[in-house]
């Protein structure tokens, strides 16, 4: 086995963020489905950006999110993602590398812009994000392929489900898991979110039963999976197809997976809830560094809880402090 330089690679969304207030009024009279990701064109993205009140703007992305948090735990963690070569592509390319990620991809030239993330907060930290991909999503096999070096030498291999829904990524997705099985590593995948199941809930089975063996999603997505809405037989289906779940149920915490056993842990506390952005994203952080420490199921969904704590008491998708110094305050112990 190669040597392990990285704790976690992920591949996903290259995306830069922009959070701003919004009433469920300004929802509705733009069209905007609430709490959930819509995919909108480039023309889209401009004139609601306009139309939005003034926010904040960070890189972002899904999987990016959570090696951010991996970074902040003091992990080791890489990424694969398609930039453009113009300025929000040099934003991202920037704050991921500076956070400590190794992010080796090469920006794409004569193509769509960088991807942004519309995301539209409402005062019950809810969030509606309109989301143009543009050369985020045309990661394919020949970009795994670059970084097949890195991602051999990853103890986890993370795939984000918001990247699934053009046949290269498929196709790339296959790929990585296919690597990472022949360096004996493991390869993770989050759901995302239910619009990504609806719209790819035979291809994600298939990927799921045969290439994936740590599987992260919430409650209404794992529901969603398996098509019914009986969440403990949801649960059950889960654990005939992978190794180690962890599905998260907002205030009710999570229910963690691996073979036959089962762990319960609460939802870590937290002053206000501001905004739920990225929720899941760092909490996958925590879980996966955990699980490549080789930390027990429940300590790693402790860590995935705090994570996750940490990032809805502000706004963005990122965390505002160290989330390392966070855990150990908390009884985690680290090296």
């Amino acid at each position: 086995m190669t040597a392990t330089r990285f704790d976690v690679l992920a591949v996903g969304n290259a995306i830069v963020d922009v959070l701003s207030p919004a009433t469920d009024a300004f929802l509705a009279d733009e069209g905007i489905a609430r709490d959930a990701m819509t995919l909108i064109d480039e023309e889209r993205a401009r004139t609601l950006y306009e139309r939005m009140q003034p926010g904040k703007e960070a890189s972002g992305g899904s999987a990016a999110n959570t090696v951010a948090g991996i970074a902040s735990l003091g992990g080791r963690a890489a990424y694969i993602g398609k930039v453009a070569d113009d300025q929000l592509g040099e934003i991202f390319s920037h704050d991921i590398r500076a956070i400590g990620v190794d992010f080796a991809s090469t920006p794409l030239k004569g193509g769509p812009a960088t991807a942004r993330c519309l995301i539209n907060v409402t005062p019950d930290a809810g969030r509606s994000m309109s989301t143009f991909l543009g050369a985020a999503a045309l990661v394919t096999e020949d970009d795994v392929e670059a970084g097949a070096d890195a991602l051999r030498a990853s103890s986890i291999v993370y795939l984000e489900g918001y990247l699934f829904d053009r046949e290269e990524a498929k196709r790339a997705y296959v790929r990585a898991a296919e690597l990472a099985a022949a360096a004996g590593r493991k390869t993770a995948l989050t759901l995302s979110d239910t619009f990504c199941v609806a719209r790819h809930r035979a291809a994600f089975r298939h990927l799921v039963a045969n290439h994936i063996d740590i599987l992260l999603a919430n409650e209404a997505e794992i529901t969603a999976l398996y098509e019914t809405e009986d969440f403990d037989l949801a649960i059950e289906m889960c654990r005939r197809d992978v190794a180690i779940a962890a599905v998260t149920r907002s205030d009710k915490g999570a229910v963690l997976l691996r073979d036959k056993e089962t762990v319960t842990i609460k939802a870590e506390p937290v002053s206000e809830l501001v905004d739920t952005t990225g929720a899941g994203d760092l909490f996958a952080a925590g879980f996966l560094l955990g699980l490549a420490q080789d930390r027990s199921l429940a300590e790693s969904g402790r860590m995935g809880a705090i994570c996750a704590a940490e990032i809805i008491s502000h706004f963005g998708a990122r965390p505002e402090c160290s989330l390392k110094t966070l855990a150990e305050d908390a009884g985690i112990p680290f090296e």
